[in-house]
């Protein structure tokens, strides 16, 4: 085979721009084909990309090899200096003359010298790395036809370096099919394949969705992409409309959005949209788009994320912002947005704000446990929607509290809807077997009598709330102007009580418990008393219910046992006693958690035996019986006695009541009271004390006043009673004159 050597200058010329004509067509991304006829090139390019300082050049080198010998040796020169300057190299074969030429830059590429490729004509696929080879194997088919076939693959350099090489093929066969001529154009790519494979690696590893849409088809999704709408594979994908994705509810915005942007900024901007994946589910992602060439054509960019657990939070958030959690119903902001758009927009329209509490709620969930309160409340909840249904706004202010916007309606629906929900109310409520009594107390505000603004409003319906609760609850009370001062009278006295309490301001009388058989003082209760500096004497029935309602029972409760406890100690020094203390103690107090730590702490500090201690309960401490008993059974065997006060009026369940570990029953005052004018109420008596000797306790009555009552007790067995036929409440004094008392008698 004859190297490139001796040629006439014509045919060095034709060659040179012929390969020089490959290098253009290869550099600018043409897509064209070249047709030889003698020393005439045509050259029909579908799409030129390229500079055309470089296509001037060509142009004038061209002009000037037409005007002398002389200056085809300098521009042959010139072409000889591009090529040499030019990470490319020509490979030409005319196979006629058997004549082959390499141009110098294949040693810039391969690293091997010019000379190697001439001595051994294989050498240039001797060093393709071995995982490539079928890649220059594949085009063989190609040239067969006369077709022109790039292969990329990868070579090994002898000081092993891995290079990517890109290799135009273009056969030219005869008439008869036989190859004439081949020439190879070779280009080193491997900054360009590192950088796209870079790019590729960072697409396909990336965790958001990635992908190209041309004419409305997506033309490339990544990996994740795909993943993320259920696809097994991008080419499930591919090809199809990327707006068949799209939820219709996303579809209207979704084309406002991308007209917007477009007008705005032509690039990128962040979309959310719904779409549907391939399994049916529905997701949010946000999206960035932006314009693309994509293989030379305009397309848009488009990069995605799930965004779907980012917006069921941000749904829960704001559903939580008007919404309880609980119940589900509207809470006190949304409640407030609800009353205050209706305000804006009423014209002075009439309605009507109702702010209800439960009765006897605080009572079941301090002893049933919040499990059996939150079912209560739910309860409640359907309740009230199934009373008020379409005719009302109903929310829930926290707690045991709601509230019901009742549009349009004047004082008399107002009423109406009142009677209809404390009606409901007094069906007992089920939950699982138990049947719990709640009933509530109602206040109702009026616009614009009461108010013309959501705080007055609400401030004042909670006012008439509170007077109907301490009417004695299970009613409605409409709001007048004289109940501020009913307001403000509660509010007074939370302070007054705080201040009583950290300085000591209160005080306890006892009043003496005889044997009913010898008269003989057998014990004291402790009454708590306040007499407030300011505010004057204050009546229990008026604090008491107010340090429950506010949580001040729990410090009152303690004071009262330490100073009872101290106090005992006091008589002991006087020479009176010992004389036992009852103490009456709320369910809230005894299930506290320290209650237990708290009473032996007292008792070894003051030194009282935990015998002369009693502790006064209520029936409703039965309501929560598995805590309570382990309760009870801890204080009896502390030492201290216990008995169940105002027996009679609750809900005792007698199959709990004979297993409580407890010494004494009281007889509550209101069946006292009539015991001798109504027969039925001197029944009752008569079997409350039968039941308590059956169940080996004894039996005290309170609220004695006069000396039937007292001769009608003791007759039928009554161990122990107090009331005023004996003495009043007294001072710590008036028990230690009592006692000297009832000694010399």
């Amino acid at each position: 085979m004859k190297m490139l050597t001796g040629q006439s200058q014509t045919t060095r010329k034709k060659l040179f721009i012929t390969a020089l004509l490959f290098v253009i067509v290869e550099l600018s991304g043409e897509i064209g084909h070249f047709i030889f006829s003698g020393h005439k090139i045509f050259f029909r390019v579908t799409r030129l990309i390229g500079t055309a300082g470089f296509l001037l050049s060509f142009i004038l080198l061209l002009q000037e090899m037409k005007k002398s010998s002389k200056a085809l040796k300098a521009s042959d020169g010139k072409l000889k200096h591009i090529f040499e300057t030019l990470d490319v190299a020509i490979w030409f074969h005319d196979m006629k003359s058997n004549t082959l030429l390499i141009t110098p830059g294949i040693e810039k590429l391969y690293g091997h010298s010019l000379e190697a490729f001439y001595q051994d004509h294989d050498l240039w696929k001797k060093v393709i790395h071995p995982s490539d080879l079928h890649r220059v194997r594949n085009r063989e088919t190609f040239f067969q036809e006369g077709k022109p076939a790039t292969s990329i693959y990868r070579i090994i350099r002898p000081d092993g370096e891995v290079r990517w090489i890109q290799d135009r093929g273009i056969p030219t066969l005869d008439e008869n099919g036989s190859f004439v001529e081949f020439t190879s154009v070779l280009f080193d790519i491997t900054n360009r394949k590192e950088s796209e494979d870079r790019y590729r690696t960072l697409v396909e590893m990336s965790p958001d969705l990635i992908a190209v849409v041309s004419h409305g088809k997506i033309v490339y999704i990544n990996g994740e992409g795909s993943r993320l709408i259920a696809a097994a594979h991008p080419d499930d994908v591919i090809g199809r409309y990327a707006l068949d994705f799209i939820t219709e509810e996303s579809l209207n915005s979704l084309t406002d959005l991308v007209n917007e942007s477009i007008k705005e900024n032509p690039g990128s901007r962040l979309i959310e949209v719904s779409i549907q994946r391939l399994d049916g589910e529905k997701m949010c992602i946000e999206i960035s788009t932006m314009p693309i060439f994509y293989e030379g054509r305009k397309a848009r960019q488009i990069v995605g994320r799930d965004i779907t657990e980012r917006k069921k939070s941000e749904k829960k958030i704001q559903h939580l912002a008007f919404y309880d959690s609980l119940t589900g119903l509207p809470n006190r902001n949304m409640f407030r947005k609800q009353l205050n758009s209706l305000l804006e927009k009423n014209n002075h329209q009439e309605l009507s704000v109702m702010f209800l509490d439960l009765d006897r709620f605080k009572l079941i969930n301090d002893t049933r446990g919040h499990t059996v309160g939150d079912l209560l409340l739910k309860k409640t909840t359907a309740l009230l929607q199934s009373t008020v249904g379409q005719t009302g706004f109903v929310s829930r202010q926290g707690g045991d509290e709601f509230v019901i916007l009742l549009e349009k309606a004047g004082k008399e629906q107002a009423s109406d809807m009142a009677n209809r929900i404390i009606q409901a109310f007094s069906q007992p409520i089920v939950l699982g077997e138990e049947e719990f009594f709640v009933t509530t107390s109602i206040g109702i505000s009026l616009y614009p009598a009461d108010g013309e603004d959501q705080e007055s409003l609400i401030k004042h319906a909670d006012t008439a709330m509170y007077l109907a609760k301490d009417l004695g609850g299970n009613r409605f009370q409409f709001y007048t102007p004289m109940l501020d001062g009913v307001a403000f009278r509660k509010i007074q006295l939370e302070t007054a009580l705080r201040r009583a309490l950290a300085k000591e301001q209160l005080l306890l009388h006892y009043q003496p418990q005889l044997d009913l058989e010898n008269g003989r003082m057998r014990g004291v209760e402790a009454l708590l008393r306040w007499n407030d500096p300011e505010l004057g004497i204050i009546p229990p029935c008026e604090f008491i219910p107010l340090a429950e309602e506010t949580g001040l029972i729990l410090p009152l409760g303690k004071w009262v046992i330490k100073e009872a406890c101290r106090q005992h100690i006091e008589w002991l020094k006087a020479g009176i006693g010992p004389v036992k203390i009852a103490v009456n103690v709320s369910v809230r107090q005894i299930e506290e958690e320290d209650f237990i730590q708290y009473l032996k702490q007292v008792l070894t500090d003051t030194g009282v035996s935990p015998s002369y201690l009693e502790i006064e309960i209520t029936e409703s401490i039965m309501q929560n019986i598995d805590q309570s008993m382990v309760i009870l059974h801890e204080l009896k065997a502390i030492g201290v006695e216990l008995s169940i006060d105002d027996f009679g009026k609750g809900y005792s369940s007698l199959s709990y009541l004979k297993h409580l570990p407890i010494h004494h029953l009281k007889i509550d005052k209101s069946f006292v009271e009539d015991i001798i004018a109504h027969p039925t109420q001197g029944s009752i008596v008569k079997a409350i004390i039968a039941m308590g000797h059956s169940l080996g306790f004894s039996v005290i009555a309170e609220g004695i006043e006069e000396e039937d009552q007292f001769k009608f007790l003791a007759e039928h067995g009554c161990e122990m009673g107090q009331g005023y036929y004996f003495s009043q409440p007294l001072p710590p004094e008036g028990i230690q004159a009592f006692y000297m008392k009832m000694l010399n008698v």
